[in-house]
């Protein structure tokens, strides 16, 4: 496999896709760090795979995360998968919503992918991702500043990428529809509750967004960044690729 010796590091490694990614890299033979906040989450995926180390830290402090590419040494791949959601009316979005949504969802990236930029100066090869989300190329109601935040991940990727064009490290976002995972399974809670609907009904409305009728897997994220890490993806830069069954 492509990603075989190679060094990755993916935000958000306590479950959904994160952890999926994990698995997934580790079984291609990559040494694999993850990180997040809750370090028994962590410890439940490292568990599946001895490839896989953790280490606890927030996306959002800066210091955290230098200290956290500073433990992990010199890194091949970084993925900024780190991210959260809420909704509400924009009206009713408080000024507290709108900053803890931007501060996971962008300004976490941010200091993911600069960390890891930093450290892959000079060198051959790299890769940048961030799993974004549908919600960062078009718009849904009453989630404001999630999709805000997706956006602005979608810029930092394509101004990222025009930066490292001339070197041998690309950037790229991954853009899924509603997974199937537990931040989903939030999300038809959520609706349950301010709406009064089931939660078969609310799931319902979330898989009409996608013309296949269903929720994305994990693992459908996890084999589209394998593919950008693997042989003749080296072209593929600056892109938001969708993973959405043909919404977009």
């Amino acid at each position: 496999m492509s990603v075989a010796g190679k060094t990755v590091l993916i935000t958000g490694g306590g479950s959904g896709v994160g952890a999926d990614m994990a698995w997934q890299f580790a079984e291609a033979s990559a040494r694999v760090i993850i990180t997040g906040r809750r370090a028994e989450a962590l410890d439940r995926v490292v568990s599946r795979h001895r490839a896989i180390s953790p280490y606890a830290a927030d996306v959002t402090d800066e210091e955290a995360v230098n200290a956290l590419f500073k433990a992990a040494g010199p890194v091949d791949i970084v993925i900024a998968n780190a991210g959260m959601a809420e909704s509400a009316p924009l009206v009713k979005t408080s000024l507290d919503d709108w900053n803890r949504q931007i501060a996971v969802n962008l300004t976490g990236v941010f200091l993911t992918l600069r960390a890891g930029l930093a450290q892959m100066k000079g060198r051959e090869w790299g890769r940048l991702i961030t799993v974004a989300s549908t919600a960062g190329l078009k718009g849904y109601p009453y989630v404001a500043a999630y999709t805000a935040a997706k956006h602005g991940a979608v810029g930092l990727i394509r101004a990222t990428a025009q930066e490292t064009a001339r070197t041998g490290v690309t950037a790229n976002a991954l853009c899924p529809g509603f997974l199937d995972t537990e931040m989903t399974e939030r999300s038809i809670a959520n609706i349950s509750e301010k709406t009064g609907m089931s939660a078969e009904e609310a799931k319902a409305r979330l898989v009409e967004n996608n013309p296949q009728r269903r929720l994305i897997a994990p693992g459908e994220v996890s084999a589209a960044a394998l593919w950008l890490c693997a042989p003749g993806s080296e072209s593929i830069n600056g892109q938001a690729i969708a993973i959405d069954g043909g919404e977009i």
